[in-house]
């Protein structure tokens, strides 16, 4: 929602203030398609050269929640906390055997099927997965600190591949205004193949040339940037959610109260999904 009041308020700002200042459209109207065709498709081509087919993907889904915003609210992070809550009381209640479905086939796992969204979570499903399945198999349990570290390690590997897509779209928002350039190179290339016009004309196609940079720093400034910072906002705040279950399973390795593990798991939380105490608690009991 605020990235379309936003763009609103860029061209309202833009073009609004220079149509006030008397600025003829015409001429902009006129050149954009082909300079926004030269900019924006050398761009595009330029990603297309320097990304893989899964990042191209992820700039499509990012700006997909640039607008509809980040995948996971409140309820999600006090689930995470609840469903490793859960398993880890399976565990001690009947044992390894009884867990072990669990985790082997979580899509087919009734404690997992309660939470439907967290289970299209593949990452965040297996690094659940398999830590617990550590102590499942393991002779006798593991150090919590030394999985704790690889927790650590896998969460920084997955969030340095989720944002490759805004470092892409970043990229992008450095090429833009030397393509830019580009296309108003062209323009003055075209107008000196019609230097022998009169004055009139030649304004126009200087003016078209100068279109080009022109797009090429507003599409870079106004409209890419901001889009690629937002996705990275997205991309971290999301990453919480494995911050979330590191806590809750570290918690539990190491014996922690059940109270205390809420609260080093929600401390991982931005304050605005931060479900409360009370709200996590709660629903461990069934309210």
């Amino acid at each position: 929602m605020f990235v379309i009041i936003g763009l609103v308020m860029l061209f309202g700002c833009v073009f609004g203030f220079y149509i006030l200042h008397h600025g003829p459209m015409a001429p902009i109207i006129e050149a954009a398609p082909t300079e926004m065709g030269i900019i924006f498709g050398a761009g595009v081509a330029a990603m297309v050269i320097g990304n893989s087919i899964e990042v191209l993907k992820g700039v499509g889904g990012g700006l997909g929640k640039c607008f509809g915003g980040p995948a996971y609210k409140k309820q999600d992070y006090q689930d995470t906390i609840t469903l490793v809550v859960k398993l880890f009381k399976l565990f001690k209640a009947e044992g390894a055997v009884a867990l072990e479905p669990h985790i082997e086939n979580p899509e087919a796992s009734s404690v997992f099927g309660e939470y439907p969204k967290l289970l299209k979570d593949h990452d965040l499903i297996a690094m659940i997965c398999d830590t617990i399945r550590l102590l499942v198999t393991s002779n006798q349990p593991p150090s919590p600190d030394a999985v704790e570290d690889s927790l650590n390690v896998a969460i920084k590997t997955h969030h340095h591949g989720a944002l490759k897509p805004a470092e892409a779209m970043a990229a992008l928002e450095g090429a833009l205004p030397a393509l830019g350039i580009v296309a108003c190179v062209l323009g003055v290339v075209k107008t000196m193949s019609a230097i022998d016009q009169p004055p009139s004309v030649l304004g126009g196609l200087i003016g078209a040339a100068l279109v080009g940079t022109f797009l090429g720093v507003f599409l870079a400034y106004g409209i890419v940037g901001p889009l690629a910072q937002r996705m990275k906002q997205i991309v971290d705040e999301e990453g919480q959610i494995y911050q979330v279950a590191k806590f809750a399973l570290i918690g539990h390795m190491k014996n922690f109260p059940v109270p205390l593990i809420i609260e080093s798991a929600r401390a991982a939380i931005d304050h605005h999904s931060r479900p409360s105490f009370a709200e996590v608690f709660d629903g461990l009991r069934g309210k």
